[in-house]
């Protein structure tokens, strides 16, 4: 008789069975969820506080070690500041709202103010005197879109709450996580699950899925609900998940050609599925995609400590998290003829020189290789056993202005300059019409300019600037850390045509129909700034590069966030002094 031949069988993969458990266990309990009541919501968010805080030294030392930032350097608390702290901000956020959600009576407490442009902006930040205190001279404004008013303003905030309770039904979220920095997972798990009502499976990037048994620890009373399962695995993981019939709905924060290829499909199909517009997976699919984010440099009347302190500004948006960041800056805008320009870019390449941070990314040398191959120059900033910092003094080079590059590298681009206001407005209107995305812009600019240029028209020009994140003397990063404010695109962008991502995160107040958020700093530090009548006490910022103090700010800050007090700020406040 003949013996029949046993074909091999395929072995599932090792992360099958738990997947399929996670997202049954998820799809159950998706109703219960959404009908949480915000008691217990406050609840919960009160016992994520308390295990954050017991993970949050242990994950900020993780982190640092496996970005290789030397044990006991001042970088440590990057990983502080845009890890735990940022979660445990945003847990009190959410509080805030929670317990006045009823009524949206938190929204009776929040300043809202007319437009040059008729729209409406709503203060939140500061929103305590901790706001004034701990961020002096920090301002924060969701601009909304045009017809939401003051008097509206609760139809287009927490719509997901106007529903009555017992007729939510919940959905099963799946999102995505980034690689670089660490508080973008539990803040996008954190939208979905408070602003939207859904449950979320998370697939953690494998860049740093070590932070997975940390977040577990911190986000058990998700868990717990059934509102969230945290999962490892590779791009053949998350593909399979995206396709799978209990999942409703995606989030990504990453590249643009992940996005593209689950909308689309990969390749030659991809290509061919976009161009006849009929998309592979038609689940609703929000995101955050970077952009070749811009910084406009103002002239006016600056002083030598201006220049100075300005440079550390800037070098701290492109070389913070050692420049993997998706709102680094990527193209330097200055002025042509200003005579403090050789002077700015003198200092910004020192201070970027004393910036010896590994460059930890996968790929890093690669991408700087290639940006570097594209330039008709470039100027290599050295910086020790650290990978050099490539300038590229752009040319018409469509390149530069389409393709973000996440490394140490960044374009500069000269224009002229017959006067502030002309410039600022050319400016803005070249970063329009030809830098890919819309994520965040940067312009950096001294008071007594503005005040020249008049308040109403500087508002009516920084308008123009399209970009879901506009900071004036600061960075956009801060408007990520503070999580009142919305994150992500410009409205706008479509599925063909994606760019810098479709909707928003954070936002903790859950506005909707929101334009930007537009976020400003002292253009000089406490105490110099009061020399010039610039009634602030916020220091070196403690997210510059340069500050000497940030790992001791970064932990006491986190602290703080968990249990405010008045006895904790005077250490807070003499680190911050001597930063």
């Amino acid at each position: 008789m003949t013996q029949a031949i046993q074909q091999p069988v395929e072995a599932q993969p090792f992360w099958l069975e738990e997947y399929e458990a996670a997202l049954t266990a998820l799809d159950a309990g998706k109703d219960n969820w959404a009908r949480t009541s915000n008691a217990e919501r406050l609840q919960i968010l009160q016992h994520i506080k308390d295990n954050l805080l017991s993970v949050a030294e242990g994950w900020a030392e993780t982190a640092a070690r496996k970005k290789m930032i030397p044990e006991g350097s001042p970088l440590v608390g990057e990983e502080w500041t845009s890890g735990p702290y940022a979660v445990m901000s945003a847990c009190n956020g959410y509080m805030q709202t929670f317990a006045e959600l009823e009524r949206k009576s938190y929204l009776d407490h929040l300043k809202t103010r007319e437009l040059a442009t008729g729209q409406t902006a709503v203060r939140v930040v500061p929103h305590s005197i901790w706001d004034r205190l701990l961020l002096s001279g920090v301002n924060a404004e969701i601009w909304m879109q045009k017809g939401v008013n003051r008097g509206n303003l609760a139809k287009h905030t927490a719509v997901e709450y106007d529903v009555p309770t017992v007729k939510r039904k919940g959905k099963v979220a799946l999102v995505l996580g980034a690689g670089n920095i660490n508080a973008i997972t539990p803040l996008d798990v954190f939208h979905k699950v408070f602003n939207e009502n859904q449950v979320v499976i998370l697939k953690m990037n494998p860049v740093n899925d070590y932070l997975t048994d940390y977040l577990k620890a911190a986000l058990k009373p998700l868990i717990d609900r059934n509102a969230l399962r945290i999962v490892k695995g590779d791009g053949v993981a998350g593909a399979w998940l995206t396709e799978h019939p209990i999942v409703e709905e995606l989030h990504i924060t990453g590249a643009g050609a992940t996005h593209d290829a689950i909308v689309w499909g990969p390749g030659a199909e991809g290509i061919k599925n976009k161009e006849a517009g009929t998309p592979k997976n038609t689940k609703r699919f929000t995101s955050e995609l970077g952009a070749v984010c811009p910084t406009i440099i103002v002239p006016g009347p600056w002083s030598r400590a201006d220049l100075r302190f300005q440079a550390e500004n800037v070098a701290t948006q492109k070389l913070h998290n050692s420049g993997f960041n998706c709102v680094a800056c990527q193209v330097l805008i200055t002025p042509k003829t200003w005579n403090k320009t050789k002077t700015f870019m003198a200092n910004l390449k020192s201070v970027m020189a004393s910036s010896t941070r590994l460059a930890y990314y996968p790929g890093a040398e690669d991408r700087i290789a290639t940006f570097a191959d594209h330039a008709d120059s470039t100027e290599e900033v050295a910086r020790g056993a650290a990978p050099a910092c490539v300038i590229n003094p752009m040319q018409d080079d469509d390149y530069f202005k389409t393709n973000e590059v996440f490394a140490p590298a960044m374009s500069t681009h000269a224009m002229d300059d017959p006067d502030p206001e002309t410039y600022l407005v050319n400016a803005i209107q070249w970063a329009n019409e030809n830098l890919y995305g819309t994520l965040g812009g940067n312009i950096i600019i001294h008071p007594r300019t503005i005040r020249k240029i008049g308040k109403k028209r500087f508002e009516e020009i920084i308008a123009e600037f399209r970009y879901g994140t506009i900071a004036i003397n600061a960075w956009t990063g801060l408007g990520f850390l503070m999580t009142p404010c919305p994150w992500g695109a410009f409205p706008g962008h479509t599925l063909e045509d994606v760019q810098s991502g479709i909707g928003t995160v954070h936002n903790t107040f859950m506005f909707e129909n929101v334009e930007r958020t537009v976020v400003s700093a002292p253009f000089r530090p406490f105490p110099r700034g009061l020399l010039s009548l610039q009634f602030t006490l916020l220091p070196r910022p403690p997210w510059f590069i340069t500050n000497r103090k940030q790992d001791k700010v970064g932990k006491l800050l986190t602290r703080f966030q968990y249990k405010p007090g008045w006895l904790k700020l005077p250490r807070i406040f003499l680190n911050a002094l001597l930063g």
